[in-house]
């Protein structure tokens, strides 16, 4: 039943482009198009109308509108693609949902709009009254509005998601991110450009920004922007000139740079015409354990570069079946009847940027992290004397012997069973106390009675004598 919707959904969109004129060049005021929405779920549908398109061959961008079948409702989006690839959405961030249609409005005043039902807006380009009189798709995937004199007003260019084109400049006032993998998550992955380094950082739900990977150019200038050029990432100087790069090893041209939703990992994509697909020329991180969120919470990245759940906080638990844990989330607890720190030797964490403080010894760094309702676990270097506060446990991996490293995690207390262990210890010290002095009055016992024996034998041999 649900098949035989979809196919009959396909061909009204179908029908629907056919009689607009599918895959125009520009797209002028006044503009509605009103792309249905199913009135029953179905988990992974994907309806998708493309409006305008490019003349490049073998690959070239197209603007879509899409429905996605999002947690259970359906999402409302203006995209744009590079051949299968989204490199846009009005989406990325700030979902928008709706029933029944998704509408997209180019107003007469010059805005462009999603709107839902009764005229609910989902998403503007808030350009009414700025000239506007048409919407382009250029060659280099800009999606633009612009005005008689073809002078742009709004840009996609502007607005990043996780893609940066090739062409597509980014200065320090902005930044790619990703999208939350689901729609309650609250941590995110950027890669942003600051004026010493480029950076990818996974920002948490608590407004914690930790970064794992960092480029600093040789040469000490400022970096006013970078731009995605054929062979790779350029970095330019207040006075535009390009004064270090990040260069792909192959030969092919770089088609796009992406900051995947997923891994957090960044990378350089060319089209392989032999594959018929996207191919990685370049990445970031090479290995499992450089990945913030290789692991699952309250795991740990070993040399073998495989994920185990930290010791002793769970009981058998295999991190590759449903994740690790330690009992109740100890990360936000305030009580310290509640929880207790577990310390991993020679353990460390990729994140950095965490808040710190200096001399300090490793009690005084576990204390501070169980006073602290925010904290969820803290590195210790004893060679520094330096704690360092985290409000996530991610990141966490093996490190070498002697380098005086502790990892100290927040837990719950009797999570890992400690207390029943000390129990249990009690117990055969009761043991042991109660036969050592069963032993002690038996041996006692019959010496004094060896003793008392011997006396009378003595004394009656006497009493014979005489």
């Amino acid at each position: 039943m649900k098949f035989i919707y979809m196919l009959c959904f396909i061909i009204l969109v179908v029908f629907m482009l056919i009689i607009l004129g599918c895959c125009r060049s520009d797209i002028s005021v006044g503009y509605r198009f009103t792309l249905a929405v199913p009135s029953d779920y179905s988990e992974g549908f994907n309806g998708k109308a493309y409006l305008m398109e490019t003349d490049q061959m073998p690959l070239n961008f197209r603007t879509a509108m899409s429905v996605d079948a999002i947690d259970g409702r359906y999402a409302c989006s203006l995209q744009v693609f590079l051949g299968n690839v989204e490199v846009w959405s009005s989406g990325h961030v700030s979902k928008f949902f709706t029933s029944d249609a998704c509408v997209l409005e180019f107003t007469k005043m010059g805005d462009l709009r999603l709107i839902g039902m009764n005229e609910q807006i989902g998403w503007r380009t808030a350009t009414s009254e700025q000239g506007v009189e048409k919407l382009l798709l250029l060659d280099t995937g800009n999606l633009v509005l612009v005005d008689a004199q073809d002078n742009i007003k709004w840009q996609t260019f502007n607005f990043p998601t996780n893609i940066l084109l090739l062409g597509q400049r980014l200065s320090v006032a902005t930044h790619l991110t990703s999208s939350p993998t689901n729609n309650f998550s609250k941590s995110f992955f950027s890669f942003e450009i600051h004026h010493d380094k480029v950076a990818l950082y996974l920002n948490s739900g608590s407004n914690n920004k930790y970064s794992y990977w960092e480029y600093h150019p040789s040469k000490s200038r400022n970096i006013t922007y970078i731009e995605l050029a054929s062979k790779g990432l350029e970095l330019f100087d207040d006075k535009f000139r390009n004064f270090s790069q990040i260069l792909s090893p192959y030969q092919q041209q770089v088609r796009f740079l992406a900051l995947n939703n997923d891994t957090g990992n960044l990378g350089f994509y060319y089209y392989s015409p032999y594959k018929d697909k996207f191919e990685t020329s370049f990445q970031a991180l090479n290995t499992t354990c450089d990945l913030p969120l290789a692991c699952s919470p309250y795991g740990i990245c070993t040399f073998s570069k495989t994920c185990s759940c930290i010791r002793l906080l769970t009981r058998g638990r295999d991190s590759s079946k449903g994740g690790c844990n330690a009992g109740k989330t100890a990360g936000h607890l305030c009580s310290k009847d509640e929880v207790e720190m577990l310390e991993l030797k020679d353990a460390g964490t990729l994140l950095k940027n965490a808040t710190s403080m200096s001399n300090f010894s490793k009690t005084q760094c576990a204390d501070s992290c169980l006073d602290d309702c925010e904290c969820g676990a803290a590195l210790y270097s004893s060679r520094t004397r330096e704690c360092m506060y985290f409000d996530v446990v991610r990141g966490v991996k093996q490190v070498n012997r002697g380098s005086g490293l502790s990892y100290l995690v927040k837990v719950s207390k009797g999570s890992f069973g400690k207390h029943k262990k000390s129990g249990l210890r009690k117990w055969v010290l009761v043991l042991v106390l109660v036969a050592d002095g069963m032993v002690l009055f038996l041996v006692c016992g019959g010496l004094g009675y060896f003793m008392v024996w011997k006396r009378k034998k003595r004394l009656s041999d006497g009493n014979c004598s005489s």
